[in-house]
């Protein structure tokens, strides 16, 4: 299976798995830096990540990410629709 390094060279395995990437994301730089880390650190991770990818590895993870983003938009509306429904039950 193929994989690919963040910028400090920690092995991500490709398996199709989007939390693995978010995983390593959130080791190699948001818990390396304490919490203190940008947008800018974050993209530029991120960039270096992806400009290793194929085109069919990109096409992908971006499905997946847009499903799983989707999913949590739908997930957040849903839990705001309950509060109010709770509060008017109040």
């Amino acid at each position: 299976m193929r994989s690919i390094k963040t910028t400090s060279g920690a092995e991500i395995v490709l398996d199709g798995d989007l939390l693995a990437v978010l995983e390593a994301l959130y080791h190699e730089v948001t818990a390396k830096k304490e919490l203190e880390r940008s947008f800018e650190d974050m993209n530029r991770e991120i960039n270096h990540l992806i400009n290793q990818l194929t085109e069919d590895e990109r096409k992908a993870y971006l499905a997946e990410s847009l499903f799983l983003n989707q999913v949590k938009y739908e997930n957040d509306k849903l839990e705001a629709y309950l509060r109010k429904l709770g509060k008017s039950a109040e």
